[in-house]
């Protein structure tokens, strides 16, 4: 089976599971090649929905997670995005597809190899440009190109940076797994003056958010 007979798979069975369900989310998941963003060694196991390791202690997010990210993070086009925890870049390159051409995705990833891998990967999809992987502490942010419309994290993280608060734009919503370094809830938030309207959507277990905000 080629890995375009293999990706129309797993987006069928991510539908079936109710895991995915938007015209765009489905048409980024069926777009982007997941098999650009993880190690030659663990491609045959790409389109599995299962996280996979990306090197440096990391992992790739499962199909169906991300797919319920997406989902929650209600994404328009031309939007401004900026993703905590970078990692193979997968996520970024879905958003991007999603909010088009005049949007723009700013990913913050700590560990530089994988930041270098992740813009090769990306620039592999044609969407160089509308993805910006910078290496840093995301739970910090990038003021300098804030404030964003939407704020994802995908890691762990035992509270919400204040200053990925402070750079969301009113009216926005941050998507975020609060919690232990071992259990987390993912919790949606909304933006209302200086008020946090808050959805929790269940529980999910990411990596830890290593920074300022983060576990030590």
């Amino acid at each position: 089976m080629s890995y375009e007979e293999e990706r129309e798979r797993m987006v069928i069975n991510l539908r079936r599971r109710g895991h995915i369900k938007s015209k765009e989310v489905v048409e980024a998941m069926k777009a982007i090649p997941r098999h650009l963003f993880v190690p030659e060694a663990a491609r045959p196991s790409a389109y599995h929905d299962t996280p996979l390791p990306i090197g440096e202690g990391q992992t790739i997010s499962a199909p169906h997670m991300v797919g319920i990210m997406l989902e929650k993070l209600d994404l328009s086009r031309g939007q401004n995005v900026f993703e905590v925890g970078g990692g193979s870049g997968y996520h970024a390159a879905l958003v991007a597809h999603i909010i088009g051409e005049n949007g723009r995705v700013i990913s913050m990833e700590r560990i530089e190899s994988l930041a270098e891998r992740a813009r090769e990967a990306i620039k592999r999809c044609g969407l160089e440009g509308r993805v910006v992987v910078i290496v840093g502490d995301g739970s910090l942010g990038w003021e300098q190109l804030a404030p964003y419309d939407r704020i994802f994290i995908t890691c762990a993280s035992p509270e919400i940076p204040p200053p990925l608060v402070d750079q969301l734009e009113e009216g926005g919503k941050l998507l975020i797994p609060l919690g232990s370094r071992y259990l987390q809830t993912l919790v949606q938030v909304e933006k209302k003056g200086k008020k946090l309207k808050r959805k929790s959507y269940g529980g999910c277990v990411f990596v830890p958010l290593v920074g300022e905000y983060g576990f030590s």
